[in-house]
């Protein structure tokens, strides 16, 4: 599974958190992962969970960073699939320094294709071009 395919699962996972209590993380997780990972190898989802409790540990720090970053949007106000991707990009940005930048957002852009809306994208790379 390449990083692509990695990313994709974290936004899934990170996702279900918008509905769910940070003390159900787990459960969510194991449900998920009896349906979606036995394909995976254990590194795979090790990554994949360890980053996802990574970048919950830090919602209230990636949330300011994010409001700070757009000008007429706060967290609370955006839709749960952007506010996803934009967590995974904002934490690969400010805490992974082996990860370029630029990769982050461009991946961040296609997640937004792929699951946000239509202005998805465009609201997506504004984010985060005014983050980075």
């Amino acid at each position: 599974m390449n990083r692509r395919e990695q990313r994709e699962q974290i936004f899934k996972i990170l996702f279900g958190v918008e509905f769910h209590s940070a003390e159900e993380l787990d459960e969510q997780i194991a449900l998920y992962n009896g349906r979606t990972w036995r394909k995976f190898r254990q590194k795979e989802a090790d990554y994949i969970l360890n980053k996802v409790h990574s970048i919950v540990e830090h919602l209230d720090d990636l949330d300011s960073s994010l409001n700070a970053a757009s000008k007429n949007w706060k967290t609370t106000r955006m839709a749960k699939a952007e506010l996803s991707i934009l967590r995974l990009a904002a934490y690969e940005i400010k805490y992974e320094e082996d990860i370029p930048v630029s990769v982050s957002i461009n991946e961040a852009v296609e997640l937004a294709k792929a699951y946000g809306s239509d202005q998805g994208p465009a609201f997506v790379n504004g984010i985060l071009s005014g983050l980075a």
